[in-house]
């Protein structure tokens, strides 16, 4: 299993030092998140200082930049990291898009798939000298003259892989991707009985091997030194069940579990802006069913229980000079803990049939 850590996102100054803190402890990777910071200059500072980790975005906004955006970025990442980079993609949600970013609103999984087969047939172009036609609904991409073309990177190129909550994306993820990566609101039962068939179905349709598809996440992780520390870990994760529950996209997960009447109550709370209130109706042994729970000396069984045969990378923790950070023996006990990806497919191309 690969394990990856953050990293602190609020100054590029930072990262030199939390790079080689991440190096140093043994993780497998890092990830930034587009919320307060762009995702992609961290990974600049971090590609030229540092050796050895993959280094993912988890996630960048899908539809608030061009595909060709995101192939110029990748490639850059790429050539940095001498081919340590990994694409991840999400969509975001209607109002962000809308309000936020101010992009057009369209069903997303039909131009999640457009934006994904966009960014291959733009690799393409660059490593095989193909010429550039693309052209779907959303994105039309049929112009690079040489001066625009960068050089041929040494290494296949980046990676793509996508957030997927729906049976629609996860369909996109399973036939167009490399990869996929689970919201935290996830049980085993829910991976076992909704996400791993949808997906499976999904690369099988294309003849796409499980062992070259990556699964990241799907679950939380509450861990520490002492119990108090996991204590502590174990209430922020209650908080973000109660705040994911309210939200009807995610009822399904509840509903494995016969918890439907948990996310309607929830959901009621928070139309009544009873906020404070909601994290209280989650109980302990609905933490649990989100989350592999254990101090650091029994972490290790608490993953391969919750996660073990079904995600191949989860994120857990940071070494950067914080309280709580995973000693260097246990992230690779955690390590070893099996997971069915063996490694990217090193093609420039996918099949990309609609």
């Amino acid at each position: 299993m690969q394990i990856t850590a953050g990293i602190p996102l609020d100054d590029l100054n930072k990262i030199p030092k939390a790079v080689a803190a991440v190096e140093a402890a043994g993780y497998d990777g890092i990830t930034t998140q587009e919320n307060r910071q762009d995702p992609f200059l961290p990974l600049a500072v971090a590609a030229v200082n540092s050796n050895r980790i993959q280094l993912a975005t988890g996630i960048a906004i899908s539809f608030a930049r061009s595909p060709m955006v995101f192939a110029n970025l990748s490639w850059d990442l790429q050539r940095a990291s001498r081919g340590r980079f990994v694409l991840g993609l999400g969509t975001q949600v209607k109002g962000h898009n809308e309000r936020r970013f101010s992009v057009p609103w369209t069903p997303p999984a039909p131009r999640m798939r457009e934006c994904v087969q966009a960014i291959r047939a733009i690799f393409q172009c660059w490593s095989c000298d193909d010429a550039l036609n693309f052209e779907g609904e959303h994105y039309r991409f049929t112009l690079m003259p040489p001066n625009f073309k960068p050089d041929p990177l040494d290494c296949p190129p980046p990676p793509i892989t996508i957030a997927a909550v729906g049976p629609a994306m996860m369909k996109v993820a399973g036939q167009e991707c490399d990869g996929v990566r689970l919201h935290p609101f996830c049980t085993r039962a829910y991976l076992e009985n909704v996400a791993m068939p949808r997906l499976s179905d999904a690369m099988a349709s294309r003849g796409r091997a499980r062992d070259n598809f990556e699964i990241t996440g799907g679950g939380f992780v509450a861990t520490g030194a002492t119990d108090e520390a996991v204590a502590k870990a174990f209430e922020w994760i209650r908080m973000r069940v109660g705040f994911y529950g309210s939200t009807r996209a995610y009822w399904p997960v509840f509903e494995q579990h016969g918890l439907r009447e948990l996310g309607e109550k929830l959901n009621h709370m928070s139309k009544t802006n009873q906020w404070a209130q909601m994290t209280a109706e989650v109980s302990d042994d609905v933490v649990r069913l989100f989350a592999a729970v254990g101090r650091f000396d029994e972490l290790t069984q608490a993953v391969t229980d919750r996660f073990g045969g079904l995600v191949d990378s989860i994120s857990v923790g940071t070494p950067v000079d914080e309280p709580g950070g995973l000693p260097p023996g246990l992230i690779q006990d955690l390590q070893k803990v099996v997971s069915p990806f063996q490694g990217w497919t090193p093609t420039a191309k996918q099949i990309s049939a609609s």
